[in-house]
């Protein structure tokens, strides 16, 4: 059997979403949109009111669950299905958009580079455990109206495997997709094998942005998938109780869903969500906190709930360095994730409050990754009943290091970690220069740089991709793109 880990009666899920069918009936969202509130207008929202918020019918959320999917894939570059989100299936994604990049030489934080950006691409390529890519940290070497083409330019030049990722602007969006379509080659294959899926997050509390909800239409008529990452801070921008926020961020995410089933019946959207309490204490957001597990458990529990697959941003962790902290909240989350079936999990490679990225830390991320799902996996007989011929043996052998039923069943009964995870003796520790783990880390990532192959797109494909961000560049003022050699 499955583990399973739930935090949720049905009877409390259901009073969630009930709750937050009647917040979006009588308190409305807030939306700068105006081609969103045309269309929920023409399907029967509120929308004259003074106050100028859209209220949402009991029909209109109906419909929308009617009509989102409860799974769907997603393809890597070359078209292969890599994802199946949906069910009780995680699939691991390090975290996005991190405005700073720990140094693999100093370990301290500074400002990323594209060099930085092309070591992480590389690094995330080999990582058999961390199902996507994401644009995970953002260059400064280039303008900022580009800097979320560039990410998403650089992802798909240098790894295969589909990229989560989101737009800074609506010019940003054009040539996001034009990327995309240089490797998928037509819109129809975009749609039938979507190669990203995009972020599309309302602002807490009860609003929609004009940029953010143009790209979440924009995506749904494209055919390209988006996550709903809610963001309420338990306490602060909401109510301070782990139900309560779940209750308000059930109805931001709801809308989100009714707008993209509206743009497009059938978009593939996650019930998604980056919930945090708020430390009053140094007014911070952390990431790693027990009531972020819980949160983004019940999230979880409630979309599946609604019949929707998810995401959430969780096995990552507010600290500072590659250290303790480090490893226990990006650990605990991990199994929480696993247990809980959360079906995208945004976080490895993530520190201090979703503020920075690092490599070594993703390496070390991908082992905790890897024991969290063999623990998914639970316990199974194989072969072992009855068991007395296995203990004749033993008692006649001395041990059962060569048995047929060892040499059959170790590899896959056990996991056995990359050596950057220490589980050698303390001599062998000391002889092989007693290593931390982050030096460990380092030297790991070092090498899967330099075993680093191209990902094997056309010629055509790489070329109509550089042309295309060549030409996003100069009209920014940047004739030349940053050197990417590392």
């Amino acid at each position: 059997m499955r583990p399973s880990l739930r935090f949720l009666t049905n009877e409390l899920a259901d009073q969630i979403i009930d709750e937050a069918r009647d917040l979006l009936g009588t308190l409305g969202m807030e939306i700068h949109n105006q081609q969103a509130v045309s269309l929920l207008a023409d399907h029967g929202a509120e929308t004259s009111q003074p106050d100028g918020r859209v209220r949402f019918t009991s029909d209109l959320i109906d419909k929308a669950l009617a009509t989102a999917p409860s799974s769907f894939a997603l393809f890597n570059g070359h078209g292969q299905q890599t994802h199946d989100l949906g069910g009780d299936r995680v699939h691991f994604t390090p975290g996005s958009s991190a405005i700073n990049f720990l140094d693999p030489a100093t370990q301290k934080m500074r400002r990323p580079l594209t060099p930085d950006y092309v070591r992480y691409t590389k690094v995330v390529a080999q990582l058999a455990g961390i199902d996507a890519q994401s644009s995970a940290f953002i260059p400064t070497d280039i303008p900022g109206e580009i800097q979320d083409s560039y990410r998403l330019f650089l992802s798909l030049l240098h790894c295969s495997k589909p990229v989560i990722t989101g737009a800074f602007s609506l010019a940003g969006f054009t040539v996001m997709k034009d990327l995309l379509l240089a490797v998928r080659g037509s819109e129809t294959a975009l749609r039938d094998k979507p190669l990203a899926l995009f972020s599309c997050a309302p602002t807490t509390p009860l609003s929609w942005s004009e940029v953010t909800c143009q790209h979440l239409l924009d995506c749904a008529v494209a055919g390209i998938p988006v996550e709903i990452p809610t963001m309420p801070l338990a306490g602060f921008t909401s109510p301070v109780t782990v139900a309560g926020t779940l209750a308000q961020h059930a109805a931001e995410t709801l809308s989100g869903v009714v707008l993209a089933q509206l743009a497009d019946p059938g978009a593939k959207v996650l019930y998604g969500g980056s919930p945090a309490p708020f430390d009053i204490r140094y007014e911070t957001t952390p990431m790693g906190a027990a009531e972020t597990w819980l949160l983004d458990a019940g999230l979880n529990e409630v979309g599946k709930r609604l019949g929707l697959p998810t995401q959430a941003y969780i096995a990552l962790s507010d600290a500072k360095a590659l250290d303790a902290q480090a490893g226990l909240e990006t650990g605990m989350g991990a199994v929480v994730a696993v247990l809980s079936g959360i079906n995208n999990v945004s976080g490895p490679g993530m520190l201090d409050f979703e503020n920075c990225h690092s490599v070594e830390k993703l390496v070390v991320d991908h082992e905790i990754v890897e024991l969290a799902r063999r623990l998914g996996r639970g316990i199974a007989p194989r072969d072992d009943f009855p068991v007395r011929p296995r203990v004749e043996e033993l008692l006649n052998e001395g041990h059962l290091l060569i048995s047929d039923h060892s040499m059959q069943h170790l590899a896959e009964e056990h996991y056995f970690p990359d050596p950057v995870i220490e589980r050698s003796n303390l001599s062998r520790w000391q002889e092989d220069g007693a290593l931390t783990v982050a030096q460990k880390a380092k030297t790991r990532a070092d090498a899967l740089v330099v075993s680093w192959q191209p990902p094997g797109l056309s010629a055509e494909a790489e070329n109509n991709l550089i042309e295309r961000m060549t030409d996003a560049a100069a009209e920014h003022g940047l004739d030349v793109l940053p050197d990417r050699v590392i």
